[in-house]
């Protein structure tokens, strides 16, 4: 199989990566992550997945037929985006939001195949619904930095787990990365029907 560039340096992604046995490389993309408020949440989510793999496809022009991979994902609660925090007490703010509630989380994927020129996208839609959560709970939650990077300032593979109450949808697409969603694109675009290129000896 040939290798996949991943516009990303998300650390869960790259263990999707690996669980799949796909290889890859990381090259981030260097675009600001804002989304388009013109558009429909999950549209905009999905153009910024686009966007990522365009400008790791600048960054790669010299290269033949590059395969590159992008995704990002948002949390959704009545209406409003919760991306990335800016800072503790932006989480903070986040996770008093969210606690008590249902929210939806929302993970575009994007596919560029150089050989075929074919630019594949679609998001998922997930739904986490949190426990009602005490201030001490959020600082407790607060002193793992688990916040860090994490939109909706959680993770929900980690500690953010003790006040999870229920998911619906995609456990993965959630963490960052629908594996089987993103499996189907791969076979949609004959991913493993090509054959990794050994170089000459």
């Amino acid at each position: 199989m040939e290798t996949i560039i991943l516009a990303s340096a998300s650390p869960r992604r790259q263990e999707y990566f690996r669980l799949l046995r796909l290889p890859f490389e990381v090259i981030p993309s260097p675009i600001d992550e804002i989304l388009n408020e013109r558009l429909e949440p999950r549209k905009a989510v999905e153009e910024l997945a686009v966007q990522k793999v365009s400008s790791v496809r600048e960054l790669c022009r010299n290269r033949e037929r590059p395969w590159i991979f992008g995704a990002d994902t948002i949390v959704l609660l009545n209406g409003q985006i919760y991306g990335k925090p800016d800072d503790r007490e932006h989480a903070r703010l986040m996770l008093s939001s969210l606690q008590g509630q249902s929210h939806e989380v929302i993970t575009a994927i994007a596919l560029f195949h150089g050989g075929t020129g074919a630019l594949d996208c679609q998001s998922v839609l997930s739904t986490v619904s949190f426990a009602p959560m005490t201030g001490e709970e959020i600082e407790f939650y607060l002193e793992s930095d688990e916040w860090q990077g994490a939109a909706g300032s959680y993770r929900i593979q980690g500690l953010a787990s003790c006040f999870i109450t229920a998911i619906q949808g995609s456990f993965s697409s959630i963490v960052g990365l629908p594996i089987r969603e993103f499996y189907v694109m791969l076979k949609k675009n004959n991913y493993f029907s090509t054959k990794l290129k050994h170089p000459s000896r």
